[in-house]
């Protein structure tokens, strides 16, 4: 992909009015400027766009060639368009924007290129592009397409990059860019305004549990909690669901928890668009695909999930819980195969049953006790930012005739914008308590080590996934010898 060229990200500016407005620094071109551009760009193109740019050194060449062919064209004086010769860093920009458009995605490429970006919104011709900012939220850009060829002309460039394809047979495409960014798009009919495009960013370092920590996500309390049941003492692992809202960080937070699966663990994951960042050594990744234009060679969720039983999994994780697969995954859960870990559309913990043993998904009531944990989670605004919480963590807690009960023991305090323990005691404490010899006052002891080794991560900063993956990893093959470590790494600070 183009941004892996190295070009010095374009200066923006935030301007707060009427409407929040991401504006980048570029020069603006005029009617015959962008004529002008079309037209060397037509030309470099039948010259030498077969050429490989992957290296620095392509790179400045083919920049030079196309400097080259604006400024011949400027000098033979022939175009008949009123471009100012004297405007180097304009001459300079067309040279780029050119280059971007033959062999990236044009301006949008200085969006993609922006770790701070975790979504961009093409809207349609004559509206402004918009982006999430992580700190800002929603914001309008100064980037407009007046053409619908050039919208239409970058999302089939993205569906050709991913092997899949757009046309007006088949306007709708889901799918992921080379660097992982979910990728979703539009055309006519149903798209009234024009073509339509939703990038959803990934950040280059994938977030980890010490990240969630910083941003208030959860507490290192929970956290530690939600360590003991990953991980489940190497007995008694829970299977755990995360549930929430489109965007609310349902994935991330599922990344997170999978750098608690122990290294010796076979792992499995399927998902729809491969987004997941495990460190692990021991993982197939497995990923749906979509069918042909005849209807042919599609492989669904459930066949997937279906063949993953027969590969000897020791944890199976789902990118989403949508359809059929979900009675799938609760047979696995149900005959043995602990520690399943997925993530689910719901607003809160009793609509997650709702949904689970409702149609598309109908898993019979009888098997929902297999599910362990509820984790729910949130987006909302404060103050103009984006926060990300979970807001409930809620247990299953058996069957009373056919209700589904359900112990909620943690919840969220807007009030002072934590999440705190309810006080009900986690049934997870009994159930681990009778698979291995600890007693529940030892179970408390580890929860609290744990705590201790997480904080231990998050004041050192400590936060890499490689850092957080190698430090769990260790407490796990000498708890004590760890613990000391960090006592003494702590002293000595």
């Amino acid at each position: 992909m183009f941004n892996l060229l190295n070009f010095t990200l374009m200066e923006y500016e935030i301007i707060d009015n009427d409407e929040k407005t991401l504006v980048l620094k570029y020069p603006e071109l005029s009617e015959d400027e962008i004529i002008f551009k079309n037209i060397i760009k037509d030309k470099a193109i039948k010259s030498f766009q077969d050429i490989s740019i992957t290296s620095e050194k392509a790179r400045e060449y083919v920049k030079n060639k196309i400097l080259n062919l604006i400024v011949d064209k400027l000098q033979s004086n022939k175009h008949n368009l009123n471009i100012d010769v004297e405007d180097v860093e304009k001459i300079k920009f067309l040279a780029e924007i050119i280059m971007r458009e033959m062999y990236g995605y044009g301006l949008l490429d200085y969006l993609l290129e922006d770790d701070d970006l975790e979504e961009i919104m093409v809207i349609g011709v004559n509206l402004p592009v918009y982006v999430v900012h992580r700190k800002h939220g929603m914001l309008k850009t100064n980037i407009v397409y007046t053409d619908e060829k050039e919208i239409r002309n970058i999302i089939e460039k993205m569906a050709r990059s991913s092997g899949r394809w757009i046309d007006m047979a088949n306007p709708l495409l889901d799918s992921r860019l080379p660097d992982g960014s979910r990728l979703n798009a539009t055309l006519s009919p149903p798209s009234l305004d024009g073509p339509t495009l939703t990038i959803r960013k990934f950040k280059k370092e994938a977030l980890t549990i010490v990240d969630l920590i910083n941003f208030r996500t959860l507490t290192s309390e929970l956290a530690a909690f939600l360590w003991i049941a990953v991980e489940g003492f190497g007995v008694k692992p829970s299977n755990i669901l995360i549930a929430g809202g489109t965007g609310s960080g349902k994935t991330t937070t599922l990344n997170c928890l999978c750098t608690f699966i122990p290294k010796r663990n076979r792992v499995i994951t399927i998902e729809d668009t491969a987004e997941l960042q495990l460190p692990v050594t021991h993982k197939v990744r497995l990923e749906t695909k979509l069918p042909s234009a005849e209807g042919k060679g599609g492989i669904t969720f459930n066949q997937l999930l279906i063949n993953t039983l027969r590969m000897r999994p020791d944890r199976i994780i789902l990118g989403e819980v949508r359809g059929e697969e979900a009675e799938t995954l609760f047979v696995a859960m149900n005959t043995g195969h602990d520690g399943c870990m997925g993530t689910l559309h719901a607003n809160t913990a009793q609509e997650t049953i709702v949904r689970l043993t409702n149609p598309p998904m109908n898993v019979p009531v009888i098997m929902i006790p297999a599910l362990d944990l509820i984790i729910m989670q949130n987006r909302f605004y404060k103050e103009g930012k984006t926060l990300r919480r979970i807001t409930e963590v809620a247990e299953v807690a058996g069957l009373e005739m056919d209700r589904v009960l359900l112990n909620k023991i943690y919840e969220y305090d807007a009030k002072e914008d934590t999440i705190k323990s309810t006080g009900t005691p986690p049934t997870l404490y009994q159930k681990l308590a009778e698979s291995t010899s600890l007693s529940k006052s030892d179970i408390l002891k580890e929860l609290e080590r744990r705590k201790f080794v997480l904080e231990f991560l998050v004041y050192k900063n400590l936060r890499s996934l490689n850092d957080v993956y190698t430090w769990i990893q260790k407490y796990y093959k000498s708890p004590d010898e760890t613990f000391e470590e960090i006592e003494k790494m702590l002293k000595s600070s």
